[in-house]
């Protein structure tokens, strides 16, 4: 059922305000007043195409959690958590009076992800721009030059080795032979764990031979177990559990026949569609998840566009659909786009791309805008460190798509509420030296050089 209006509550004598209890020169406060609340309310709403049943939760409290999740780096039941101890948080997210219980399950932010898929993320970016817009974090001139450049979103997964690989498929396809009933000659339940963390101290120890010879064996437990559960197939009854074995008996076929330059490889049995991704780092050869695509403004670093891309693409093929994104979320293409060399063979003729190392026939203003280029890796950095970017715990390719885009918002959201701190810190100066008496001594060495006492 879709979610009802928020009505008035009445006054209460014994119930203060939030507003009443919170300083409204805030950043919080601030912000909470430049975004477009309204847009979730009616455009959400579609979601709910059924008429009976219990109201939906307030998009406005969804959308509000969603960036101060990925503002402050926190996970679902954190942010839930905080919002009952923060009447910052309840009062962004839209509370009248004060709340000491949680609002929602933290579960609830799950299917919530669910229903408004990458659209409804890329809606939230886009508010994002707009406040940004309205606070002065970003200037409108500024979109029209934007820095495109790729990075490795992790998955949450452990680092692929074949002996887990091969014990976990062992032990999914013994868990799922007893829920079937299924009688198997042997299940190593024993023998399997022992070898497995035996090849690890192989291969610790540079003994080789002995590791292949483990790994050999390890994989033959496990095709044993596949073809015996093969052969009692028919004893499984149809429907969703039959299901469930014939995909485990596929993802475990592709895990035994997979080589070391195979494409397509598995690196976990739960998260099939992680790729590995060499990006030349010398401290870190490679990187197991997804590619993502950013594209910022070249003078404030703001994000105006942000996308996963599966399947590891080349650079220069995902230029276009980055400039694309850009022109839908910010309404304008970019007159200028500056990439790194990875772009050469872009193929984009509507916008004026600048490669890196490219020098000949450039202005001057040209020059120091292809400078500027560089200035979007401490950003990556900063959403990676301050943001959530370096690890993605949702699933699959669907849960990659959304929380690149949510972790975008996260980034502007970070830059505006700076830009309101030091807004306020300005105007707090300027008041310090229009109030204070130029006669009257500084005491810049009692206060950090302040000069103000306030």
């Amino acid at each position: 059922m879709k979610p009802h209006p928020r009505a008035e509550e009445q006054d209460d004598l014994l119930r203060p305000r939030l507003t009443a209890m919170i300083d409204l020169r805030h950043e919080l406060a601030k912000l909470e007043k430049l975004i477009d609340w309204g847009f979730f309310e009616t455009e959400w709403a579609g979601f709910f195409p059924s008429t009976t049943g219990r109201p939906a939760t307030s998009p406005r409290l969804v959308a509000g959690l969603l960036y101060l999740q990925h503002a402050y780096r926190l996970s679902d039941e954190a942010v839930v958590a905080r919002w009952v101890e923060n009447p910052y948080y309840q009062h962004f997210t839209g509370e009248v009076f004060f709340q000491h219980r949680p609002p929602i399950d933290p579960s609830s932010l799950t299917r919530w992800r669910k229903r408004i898929g990458e659209e409804g993320a890329e809606w939230l970016l886009t508010k994002t721009i707009e406040a940004g817009r309205t606070s002065g974090a970003v200037d409108d001139g500024s979109l029209s030059r934007v820095a495109v450049d790729t990075t490795v979103m992790e998955k949450n997964i452990a680092h692929p080795t074949d002996a887990r690989l091969y014990e976990k498929a062992r032990r999914q396809l013994v868990a799922l032979a007893d829920d079937a009933g299924i009688t198997l000659r042997q299940n190593y339940n024993r023998l399997a764990p022992r070898l497995a963390m035996q090849a690890g101290r192989y291969a610790h120890a540079r003994q080789f031979k002995r590791m292949r010879k483990a790994l050999k064996q390890l994989k033959g437990y496990t095709g044993r177990f596949l073809r015996d559960i093969r052969r009692q197939l028919d004893e499984i009854p149809g429907g969703s559990f039959r299901e469930r074995v014939l995909d485990t008996l596929v993802l475990g076929g592709r895990l035994l026949h997979q080589g070391p330059k195979s494409r397509g490889k598995i690196y976990a049995l739960h998260e099939p569609d992680v790729d590995c991704i060499s990006k030349g780092k010398a401290r870190k050869r490679y990187e197991f998840g997804s590619k993502v695509s950013l594209a910022t403004t070249i003078d404030e670093g703001f994000v105006v566009g942000m996308r996963s891309l599966p399947g590891n693409p080349y650079d220069g093929h995902t230029l276009a659909e980055a400039l694309e994104q850009v022109e839908i979320l910010t309404g304008q293409m970019p007159a200028l786009a500056a990439v790194d060399r990875g772009y050469r063979g872009h193929g984009v003729s509507a916008t004026q791309v600048l490669i890196s190392g490219t020098r000949r026939g450039l202005t001057p203003a040209l020059k120091r805008l292809l400078r500027r280029r560089s200035a979007i890796e401490p950003e990556i950095g900063h959403m990676k460190t301050d943001g959530r970017l370096s690890r993605c715990p949702l699933k699959g390719t669907f849960g990659d798509a959304i929380f690149a885009v949510l972790c975008g918002c996260g980034h502007n959201i970070r830059k505006i509420l700076a830009h309101l701190r030091a807004f306020w810190a300005l105007i707090l100066a300027a008041l310090c030296a229009a109030f204070i008496p130029k006669s009257r001594p500084s005491n810049s060495y009692l206060f950090g050089g302040s000069g103000c006492s306030a």
